[in-house]
């Protein structure tokens, strides 16, 4: 398309009467009707008025043509093309189309027309000092629609601010914007998108409390199922890689603390071969087989020695079909199944307590594998971490009494006969799964009494299982104390004795 002829060329002549073509309009959604009114076009000639007289050019050619151009096939006149158009016809010609559409965002009433004078209406403009007429605020459709954005502090500071100031007038919009804030918190949370360890045990926990298994398992038993179930979530979102992540076992030794070098896969090696001792004492196949070794360390060296054992993520099918055996068997056997003793080669214990110490020692080393692969993994429940403190506590008197023996501990004070009050530690553990225990000092056989308590011992719940597992040494362990320190100390490296490869 070509723009108007300019004025006062030879073929110049402006075409009249054309209806303007409306200027683009904003959507209705965005301002009020009449907020926003974009500039007028240029008016046309108003009727009327005079066309500036050509000056004449001197030795003018007249046009031949003139004649021609001013005639229609019938030889009459066109209107507004000679000298001889009256006024009325070339006002009728020069006259804007009344039935045509108006400028967009103009009424009737403000369409430009000419004045009874014959000038034109002067269209809106910036007043006398230059500065343009003000904007209408944005409309409450507008500002709605910029809640999200604003939710997700994506709004330029004008919109921010427009919007804020919208809210403090609108409710409902104000309702919305909390709700749409509230949804970007929970876009932008800081917590592991990691599964809890815990969901699977509270998913069946909910599950039996409302519809009991018909065969359930002993509750003596739960700690040892929670925290293979753990165990085994974590095995399964780890890569295959991970599998040869290094991994380095604690223990306390006696005197110090000492450590071995392994792999994920070792360890879970490791957990297997030692659970086949209470395996063995249920009368199940032993993974080691029938000559295998008692002592807990010699039984792990054999497994990682023997050629055939599995190095990768293929160890972890044989382990938990082991752990499910286990479990399914005390479920299935008779109640008198948890005072069968288990051999540790150099103690025993019974069943109840052999799986609370193995439930205890898959979540030391569980939480060994989470530290090497770089794994979210949390304590146990409060009631099983409640219990594996309380069996530590039992085991503490006779750790004390074997550590005496060997020169490791000072001699006792006072010994009381069999079953009589003898000198007690109070140990306090404070925490998820703790509570107050009092250890019998000179005897295991000696009753622990309050009455006796010569010293105490504050320990968070966490880091006392950790001086058990030997990860903790004695002198580092954060214990508050207070009484006979000799007492504390030599109840404080019984603790760590309790540990073993």
């Amino acid at each position: 398309m070509s723009g108007p002829p300019a004025s006062g060329g030879d073929d110049g002549e402006e075409v009249r009467g054309v209806p303007r073509i409306p200027s683009p309009r904003a959507a209705a959604d965005d301002l009020h009707p009449g907020a926003y009114r974009p500039p007028a076009p240029e008016p046309p000639k108003a009727a009327g008025r005079p066309e500036p007289a050509r000056r004449a050019e001197p030795d003018a050619v007249p046009d031949a043509d003139a004649d021609s151009r001013g005639a229609r096939p019938d030889g009459t006149d066109v209107p507004g093309t000679t000298g001889t158009d009256t006024a009325a016809d070339t006002a009728g010609a020069l006259a804007p189309d009344t039935n045509g559409p108006c400028p967009a965002g103009t009424d009737d009433a403000d369409a430009e027309r000419p004045t009874a004078d014959g000038t034109d209406a002067a269209p809106p403009r910036a007043d006398d000092t230059g500065t343009a007429a003000t904007t209408a605020a944005p409309s409450h459709a507008l500002l709605k629609s910029l809640l999200g954005a604003w939710a997700l502090a994506a709004c330029s500071a004008e919109e921010t601010a427009a919007v804020e100031e919208h809210l403090g007038e609108c409710a409902p919009c104000a309702e919305e914007a909390l709700r749409l804030r509230d949804a970007v918190g929970l876009l932008h949370t800081d917590r592991d998108l990691d599964l809890d360890p815990m969901l699977r045990f509270r998913v069946l926990e909910n599950c039996l409390g409302r519809r009991p298994a018909r065969i359930p398992v002993p509750a003596w038993a739960d700690p040892y199922d929670a925290e293979t179930a753990r165990l085994d979530a974590l095995l399964r979102d780890i890569g295959d890689s991970e599998w040869h992540a290094p991994v380095r076992l604690k223990w306390f030794d006696g005197r110090a603390q000492v450590s071995r070098r392994t792999t994920v896969a070792g360890v879970i090696g490791h957990l297997m071969a030692v659970d086949g001792l209470v395996v063995g004492a249920l009368g199940l196949d032993d993974p080691l087989g029938h000559h295998a070794p008692l002592l807990p360390a010699a039984r792990t060296e054999s497994f990682w020695d023997s050629a055939d054992r599995p190095s990768t993520g293929a160890i972890r099918e044989p382990w938990r079909d082991q752990s499910h055996t286990l479990i399914r068997t005390v479920s299935f056997a008779s109640r008198g199944v948890a005072e069968k003793s288990v051999s540790y080669g150099a103690f025993a214990m019974p069943l109840r307590d052999a799986l609370l110490d193995r439930a205890f020692e898959c979540w030391i080393h569980a939480d060994d594998i989470a530290d090497a692969v770089d794994y979210p993994y949390a304590p146990p429940s409060g009631t099983h971490l409640n219990r594996m403190i309380d069996l530590a506590a039992r085991l503490l008197p006779a750790a004390l009494a074997e550590r005496r023996r060997a020169g490791l501990a000072g001699p006792p004070r006072h010994l009381v006969a069999a079953g009589s009050p003898g000198r007690s530690l109070h140990l306090e553990v404070e925490g998820s799964g703790g509570g107050s225990w009092y250890i019998a000092l000179d005897s295991p056989a000696a009753v622990a009494s309050p009455d006796r308590s010569v010293a105490q011992v504050a320990l968070d719940g966490v880091e006392f299982c950790k001086l058990m597992a030997g990860h903790v040494s004695p002198e580092e362990a954060a214990a508050g104390q207070d009484g006979d320190r000799e007492a504390i100390r030599d109840v404080l490296f019984a603790a760590a004795a309790l540990s073993r490869l």
